[in-house]
């Protein structure tokens, strides 16, 4: 049994370790993306493993794991691979995720469109408001696409 006296200071004690602990959701929001023009995507954390495939700069991951200088990544797709951390970025990236993401003059659906974007186009993250973002696409051309027509951050 517990000491009265004891109490308040195993509960603060209790409640340090809870804040010293990072949060899972925290580590699942951390975000990096390509910094290589071609980056290998490998079944395990070291050149030893196999590279099953490449994306290219820009394209945006969440990261789920480390190992090491290696990061177990997530893309929009769910596919999961080990990625060499030092060819990473932390510049933000957005990936299409619909068939056709229009990329417009301002943010609204009634401006002009600016140009279409498909499924996979990555798309350099330039600002963001409310629901919209403003993006540079990754052949050229600025715009704001509907957030929930993209996936990244």
């Amino acid at each position: 049994m517990f000491r009265s006296s004891r109490l308040p200071a195993l509960l603060l004690a209790f409640v340090l370790s809870w804040v010293a602990l990072p949060s899972a959701s925290a580590a699942e929001r951390q975000m990096v993306s390509s910094a290589a023009n071609t980056l290998n995507m490998r079944t395990g954390p070291g050149q030893r493993y196999e590279a099953h495939w490449t994306v290219g700069k820009g394209y945006p991951f969440r990261v789920i794991g480390r190992k090491g200088d290696w990061l177990r990544v997530s893309d929009f797709e769910n596919d999961k691979a080990w990625v060499y951390r030092p060819m990473t970025s932390k510049t933000p990236h957005h990936v299409v995720k619909a068939k056709v993401a229009v990329l417009r003059k301002s943010p609204s659906t009634r401006s002009p469109v600016v140009k279409r974007a498909v499924y996979g186009d990555v798309l350099r993250t330039l600002e963001r408001r409310g629901d919209w973002v403003k993006v540079r696409h990754e052949g050229g051309g600025t715009g704001w696409v509907a957030r929930r027509l993209v996936w990244g951050w």
